[in-house]
């Protein structure tokens, strides 16, 4: 078998395209879970906790020269090395927000997909019933 036929091949296969297509809709998912975090929920949060901004919450690891803003980006862009730990709390949250939704869903699929036990076969009608007694008091 040449490789491009084999590639083809295992291209091709169901569990390989389903995963391509669970990517690229993950992604897609997980934009939309990053903006919920970071344009809904952190604001909120920060009211909560008294106007903080989470995405400028740092520590600057060396002085800080003077004209520089003490906002994340321009600290970073000064070439100053950062702990960015607001940065981080809002990944993490992301993160947490994200892998509950999918537990979730999940849970659920694993759900519609349990087996049903089967049903009992229905009973066989009377007609049939009697034919095959009859056949049996035939045979001996």
């Amino acid at each position: 078998m040449s490789f491009a036929s084999e590639f083809k091949q295992f291209a091709l296969k169901g569990n390989v395209m389903d995963l391509a297509v669970g990517v690229i809709i993950g992604a897609a998912f997980g934009k939309i879970v990053d903006s919920a975090v970071n344009d809904l929920v952190m604001p909120l949060v920060g009211r909560a906790l008294g106007n903080m901004d989470f995405s400028n919450l740092f520590i600057a690891l060396r002085d800080v020269p003077q004209g520089v803003p003490l906002t994340l980006e321009a600290v970073k862009k000064a070439g100053i090395p950062v702990f960015a730990w607001g940065n981080f709390a809002t990944v993490a949250l992301n993160f947490a927000i994200l892998a509950l939704i999918i537990f979730v869903m999940v849970k659920q699929i694993n759900r519609l997909k349990r087996e049903e036990p089967p049903a009992a076969p229905p009973p066989t009608p009377e007609d049939v019933q009697l034919l095959r007694e009859i056949r049996d008091s035939l045979r001996k």
